[in-house]
């Protein structure tokens, strides 16, 4: 079985991402702590990694990125208050890239042929998220292993995400309840850091939406 590196937050996303490609691939997980508030996504993620049977979970500390991000978005400062709708505020300067550059190293060593991500078409507004994104920094990242590849020591990479095939949040809901069942509501999307889901962030009134469309009940416990 072909192998899959997956940027695995320990998210809804990410999550049913990983659900959805399991029967095709042996998981790799990697996981990152770039100082963003809720933490809490990695204790998930180290859940979810046994509960998916990931080959290997790694999580990769570059703390130090909050640093570098300073006042830029909400996401890593802690201080303003959290968006209960999309504003820009949210995005945090091309996480995925960073997250992309150092997952497809490790799948260029591993010999795997995808490096995947949770986006969804529902992500539109997250510049990193989109298609033609996710495209070109394919195309760059094998170029950047081209000798490589055509010497037979690496795998050219396929950067895939649900959004690369017209997948919603919604989408990969279903998909990912058919095969975890209620353990999927475990799955962290809040982007505050307490105990249970805020239920006022643009995230977790996302999830709420998401669950709405999929028809399926939504026992996650929300503070509001």
């Amino acid at each position: 079985m072909k192998k899959a590196v997956v940027v695995f937050s320990g998210g809804l996303d990410s999550v049913c991402t990983c659900a959805h490609l399991k029967s095709k691939y042996h998981l790799y997980g990697i996981s990152f702590s770039y100082g963003q508030r809720a933490n809490q996504e990695i204790k998930k993620a180290k859940k979810f990694a046994k509960i998916l049977g990931l080959k290997q979970h790694k999580i990769i500390d570059i703390s130090f990125m909050k640093d570098l991000y300073g006042t830029t978005n909400v996401l890593t400062n802690p201080k303003p208050k959290l968006p209960s709708r999309f504003e820009y505020s949210i995005v945090v300067p091309i996480r995925n890239a960073v997250f992309l550059s150092i997952a497809t190293a490790w799948a260029f060593s591993l010999k795997a042929s995808v490096v995947a991500l949770g986006a969804h078409k529902g992500d539109k507004n997250y510049p990193d998220c989109r298609p033609i994104f996710s495209k070109k920094i394919e195309q760059a990242f094998n170029q950047g292993e081209i000798d490589g590849i055509k010497l037979g020591l690496r795998k050219s990479v396929t950067i895939w995400s649900p959004f690369r095939d017209n997948l919603s949040k919604s989408d990969m809901i279903k998909i990912g309840y058919k095969i975890l069942g209620d353990s999927i509501f475990n799955a962290w999307s809040c982007y505050s850091n307490k105990r249970f889901h805020c239920g006022r962030c643009e995230s977790c009134n996302n999830r709420k939406l998401a669950f709405q469309k999929a028809r399926i009940k939504d026992k996650t416990k929300y503070l509001n």
